[in-house]
This record gives structure tokens, C-alpha cells and sequence, in this order.
């Protein structure tokens, strides 16, 4: 196939295309600006188009979990999607699990994946396969266009879709032929629907369960917890005495000194339902009434205590920020109101490191506006509101449950913010799931600093294995959920990827390696033996 070279306009756009070309013209016309990628032979079209036309910055990444949780990181940050750059079935199926937490996040998506030229499917070649099928798996939209012409229309409607509030997962399939065949000029951006106005009956109906006198909670989730409506909230809670509430593991949150108070739910389902027993009124803004995490014989999966009445203020596709500044109008709450102070938590004494002392130093020494990314589990979960009274930070929790999202979203996030510290809690376990991450981070010289908690376990499974009444002693059972016997050495890991690297086995070994990689610019890694 000769090389096609278009000519580009002052503005970008591109007069003689190929289907490739008003590809990533279009993206860019849409203001999707980086394009996290895994390219293979279908895509080297795409690949080339890249150098001809401008304003996408192409990030490399070394495996496809990785680019697809990159782009749930940038998008939870920016509030627009990114592009994956995936080949064919297999391709995007390497990227599922993540694109299963972006979904469970809300965050939006859009995915370009390589496929067959047109002709050659009926041949089953290799890597054919069902790659419509596994897409709308995953995706809220799907399409595979047939001709070279329709790609820009098609690119514009998958950012829009992406777009839709409160974030969706796009998947734009692009046949090779498609790709190289000569196309028209490039789309203009869609404009996409913005979130819903919440009708007044609804803010009228919340404000009159507020002032009624029942115990209230209020479950907050999306962009209530990082806009202009979390300080609403914070005033109506002050106001009626209501209390704040998010999910366990919430998207994107807006916490340390200056933000109101929100609770996190606890992990386990008794436990949620225990501390919500107190409560008449379950009011929800973005959020859905909690359920457990799994099913585990004798307990119960709903989470709403029975006597305690749900209310909705703004479903997720509703403009929960606006909702909640008319609701604090509405109970005539002050517009100033007490906030977190600044109070992080004292250093511990010397001795052993334990997950409980990491956390600590972490509160401790956490510069302001940075982005704190956790999948500790088992080392972070008990800890957590620990980090309440810290500098200002944002904090992105694992949405979807799908263990090894936390690196690439990491990754995506300080591409996103190159300017604010990124501060990534991994377990040990869970960091082998996506450990190309940390050469990507290298590569871009990232500003992420990775506190691996070693305990050489998946430890959450040895407490699951008792919930769920599966209790063994036996060596094959607990076996499977070991991680010695080799132990991971996770300095040798990531210097072999590109990060500087540090071992820390003690309190105050932990607190002058965190100083340091927190006073030094690009990738870090600091292993804490537990």
C-alpha cells in the first residue's frame, strides 16, 4: 500500500483523507487530546496518522489493561474522555477488566479497535473473532462502520456517546480497509447532552424530608463529590444535621482540609448496615442504594435498613451539583460552613512497618492538591479517613472490583494533571495485574510515587474464604492465595521497568523514602514490607 500523505490545513483539518486520517482528525476536532494505545497491524494506519495530523499526544502502553485503565484515569480527572488504541477481538479483551472499572466509574470512554479489512473475514484468519460481541459486552455504544467514508461521522457519534452524562464507554470498531481507503473530510465535534436539570418537585420533596425531623443520610456519588455541589452539602448537613455519606468505593472525591465531611461507607455489608440503622431517611444524589459487595450465606444483600425510607434528590444522569445548591437554598442553609481544618495525623514511632503506620505517614506527609489513587484493600481500607484530615487532595478509589486498575489509573491521572502530585496505594497482589504500567510511567516521566504494600498475599481472599464458609487449613487451599515461595521483589520490578525504587521495612525507613520520592519529580516506587 503506497504512503498516503494529506494535506493539512492551518486549522488542522485534512483535504485529502484517507479513513485513518479523518479518524484522528475528527477525534481531535471532538477534543479528545491523548490517545493511550496497544496497536498491532490493523491499526498501523491510525499509528501513521498520528504524525500528520496534530493534537494528539500518543502514549504507549504494554499491555491493553493498561491503556484502558490510563483512559479511566484521565477521564475521572478531566471530566472528558481519552481514546484506547486496541487490536481486534483479542486486543480489546485484554482490556475488558479495566474498561469494566471505567464503566462502574462513569467515566468516558472511547475506544478505537483494529479489525479485519472487510474482504478478509470470511477467510477466519487467526485472529478473527466476535469483536462486535465482546465490545457491546462492555460498551453503551457499538459501531463498525463498512466504509472508509463514514469513519469521521462515526468518530464524532462515539465521542458524543463517550460524552453522554454521566460518562459512558464508546467502542468505534475500524476495519483495516476502512482505514486506508481514500474518505471525505474529517466531522466537526457533536455536541453532547449535558446532565438533566433536577425538576424543583424533587428539591422540594428533599428539602421537606430534611426539616421533618427523622435522622437523615445522605449518599452522594459522581460529580457531586469533586463540584460546586459538595460544599452545598456540606451546608445542608450542617444545617439539618444530616449526615454525609459516599460509596466504599467512589470514583472521584474532593477530601482533606477545606472539603465537608463525607463518610465513607464501610466494606463490608453488615457493617454498612449496622452504622446505617440509625438512620429514617436515605436521601441519594447520584447514587444507587447500597448492596454487598458479594452474596455470603446469612447475610443480607441489601443494605438499606428496613426502616429507613429512600428518597432520590438527582439520579446519575441528573445534575446533582445544581440540585444540591437549590437544595441548601431551599432549607435556607448558610452559604458558609464549617469545613475540615487542616489536621493531619503525627508521625508514628520507630519500629516495624505496618499498614496502619504507612497510612499514617501518608496523611502525614501528603503535599496539598495532590491525587491519592487506592487499591491498598486489606493495607488502606481500615485506614483510610485517616487521609480526612490531610492537605487537600482528590481521591479515586477501584470502581468496578476488578483488581489491577489502580497503576493505569494512576497513569491516566498524571497525564491528565501533570502539574499535581499523584500518590498510588497498591497491594502487592493486585500490582502484578498491570505492571507495564510503571514502564509507561517511566517513559513519560510521570509524577507518580507507588507505595507497594508487600504482605506477599492476596489477604482479602484469606478473609473471604471464611465469610463465605469455605474455610480451609489445607495447603493447597491457602496456597492459592500466597504470594511467597518466590516472594515478588519489588525494587528489582520496577528499576527493571524504568522507576527508581526503594525498600522500606520500618517507620522511619518508610517516612525518609516517602520525603524523598515525594520531593523528586517523575515515577517513584517505595516497596513497604508489611
Amino acid at each position: 500500500m503506497p504512503q498516503h500523505t494529506p494535506e493539512i490545513t492551518e486549522t488542522g483539518q485534512c483535504m485529502e483523507c484517507n479513513g485513518a486520517d479523518s479518524l484522528v482528525a475528527t477525534l481531535v476536532n471532538s477534543g479528545v487530546e491523548v490517545c493511550f494505545a496497544n496497536p498491532g497491524t490493523s491499526e498501523m494506519h491510525f499509528v501513521s496518522a498520528l504524525d500528520r495530523i496534530p493534537g494528539m499526544r500518543a502514549v504507549l502502553c504494554l499491555f491493553e489493561g493498561v491503556a484502558t485503565g490510563a483512559a479511566d484515569g484521565y477521564a475521572r480527572m478531566t471530566g472528558k474522555p481519552a481514546c484506547t488504541l486496541l487490536h481486534l477481538g483479542p486486543g480489546f479483551a485484554n482490556g475488558m477488566a479495566n474498561l469494566h472499572n471505567a464503566r462502574k466509574g462513569q467515566s468516558p470512554v472511547v475506544n478505537i479497535v483494529g479489525d479485519h479489512a472487510t474482504y478478509h473475514e470470511r477467510y477466519d484468519a487467526p485472529l478473527t473473532s466476535n469483536v462486535v460481541g465482546f465490545a457491546e459486552a462492555i460498551s453503551h455504544w457499538v459501531r463498525r462502520p463498512r466504509s472508509a467514508r463514514s469513519v469521521a461521522l462515526d468518530a464524532a457519534e462515539a465521542v458524543r456517546a463517550a460524552r453522554v452524562a454521566p460518562g459512558q464507554v464508546a467502542t468505534l470498531i475500524l476495519p483495516a480497509d476502512t482505514a486506508w481507503l481514500p474518505a471525505e473530510r474529517p466531522a466537526p465535534g457533536l455536541e453532547a447532552p449535558g446532565p438533566a436539570p433536577v425538576y424543583q418537585d424533587a428539591i422540594e420533596g428533599a428539602a421537606k424530608a430534611l426539616t421533618n425531623g427523622k435522622k437523615t443520610a445522605i449518599l452522594l456519588r459522581g460529580a457531586v463529590l469533586y463540584g460546586d455541589g459538595l460544599n452545598a452539602a456540606g451546608c445542608v448537613a450542617a444545617k439539618t444535621g444530616a449526615t454525609l455519606f459516599c460509596d466504599t468505593f467512589t470514583p472521584r472525591m474532593r477530601s482533606g482540609a477545606g472539603a465537608p465531611v463525607v463518610e465513607r461507607l464501610p466494606y463490608r455489608g453488615k457493617d454498612v448496615l449496622a452504622r446505617l440503622d440509625e438512620f429514617e431517611q436515605l436521601l441519594l444524589v447520584g447514587a444507587e442504594s447500597p448492596v454487598s459487595f458479594f452474596a455470603y450465606p446469612g447475610q443480607e444483600s441489601w443494605l438499606t435498613p428496613p426502616h429507613c425510607a429512600i428518597l432520590t434528590l438527582a439520579h446519575a444522569s441528573e445534575d446533582g451539583n445544581s440540585a444540591l445548591i437549590r437544595l441548601a437554598e431551599a432549607v435556607d442553609a448558610a452559604p458558609d460552613c464549617p469545613m475540615v481544618e487542616l489536621a493531619p495525623p503525627s508521625l508514628p514511632a520507630d519500629g516495624p512497618l505496618t499498614a496502619e503506620a504507612a497510612m499514617r505517614i501518608v496523611a502525614a506527609l501528603l503535599p496539598e492538591n495532590a491525587i491519592v489513587t487506592d487499591e491498598g484493600i486489606t493495607s488502606t481500607l481500615p485506614y483510610a479517613n485517616m487521609l480526612a484530615q490531610a492537605a487537600p487532595h482528590d481521591y479515586l478509589a477501584l470502581t468496578g472490583g476488578s483488581i489491577g486498575g489502580i497503576l493505569p489509573l494512576s497513569t491516566g491521572a498524571a497525564v491528565a494533571a501533570p502539574d499535581r502530585k499523584v500518590v498510588c496505594l497498591e497491594g502487592d497482589g493486585s500490582a502484578m495485574y498491570t505492571v507495564q504500567s510503571l514502564w509507561t510511567q517511566a517513559r513519560e516521566n510521570l509524577d507518580v510515587v507507588t507505595v507497594l504494600y508487600a504482605n506477599r498475599s492476596y489477604a482479602v481472599l484469606n478473609q473471604e474464604l471464611k465469610l463465605v464458609r469455605a474455610a480451609s487449613k489445607g495447603d493447597k487451599a491457602l496456597a492459592l492465595l500466597d504470594l511467597h515461595n518466590p516472594s515478588l521483589d519489588w525494587v528489582r520490578i520496577a528499576e527493571g521497568l524504568g522507576v527508581e525504587a526503594v525498600r522500606a521495612e520500618t517507620t522511619q525507613g518508610f517516612a525518609d523514602a516517602l520525603r524523598a520520592a515525594l520531593s523528586a519529580k517523575g515515577p517513584r516506587l517505595i516497596e513497604a514490607v508489611l
